[in-house]
């Protein structure tokens, strides 16, 4: 099955310190693929996403997905976006946004997984307090849909 992950409203794009502190720290997103963190996106680009195939298969009756960047235990398995500074080849990670899949509507993560088009989970990437958003992102705060491939 096929994800796309696409986040908007980057917090290095604003004014005020918070902003240029993540400018300035060099400080990008990306997706977290077992431990490391790949397709990183400067926090102040435009928008960023990152697309994805995850394994699904049926458990019990529910659907349930896994694979590299698939996180979590079976029933609770999520995806991370993770925030860091880079420098050079290093990332050094001090924040994670947390996708969780129980949160997408079952219809919808079914009809994905029965090939009607991508799963799509649309999010603004700046907090309420101006930073990077992180911890678990619950609807409203991130919108999924079916997509075109």
């Amino acid at each position: 099955m096929l994800v796309r992950i696409e986040g908007v409203d980057l917090p290095g794009r604003g004014g005020g310190a918070e902003a240029a502190a993540l400018r300035l720290g060099n400080v990008h997103v990306g997706l977290q693929r077992r431990a490391e963190v790949v397709a990183r996106v400067r926090a102040d680009a435009a928008s960023a996403s990152w697309e994805l195939d995850v394994a699904t298969r049926e458990v019990d009756g529910l659907l349930d997905v896994s694979g590299p960047y698939v996180h979590g235990r079976p029933g609770a398995r999520f995806l991370y976006l993770s925030w860091g500074g880079v420098d050079g080849d290093e990332f050094a990670m001090f924040r994670r946004a947390k996708l969780m899949f129980g949160d997408v509507p079952g219809a919808l993560l079914r009809a994905a997984h029965a090939g009607a088009g991508v799963l799509a989970g649309r999010l603004g990437l700046t907090d309420p307090a101006g930073g990077p958003r992180c911890a678990r992102v619950r609807p409203p705060d991130i919108t999924w849909r079916l997509a075109e491939s």
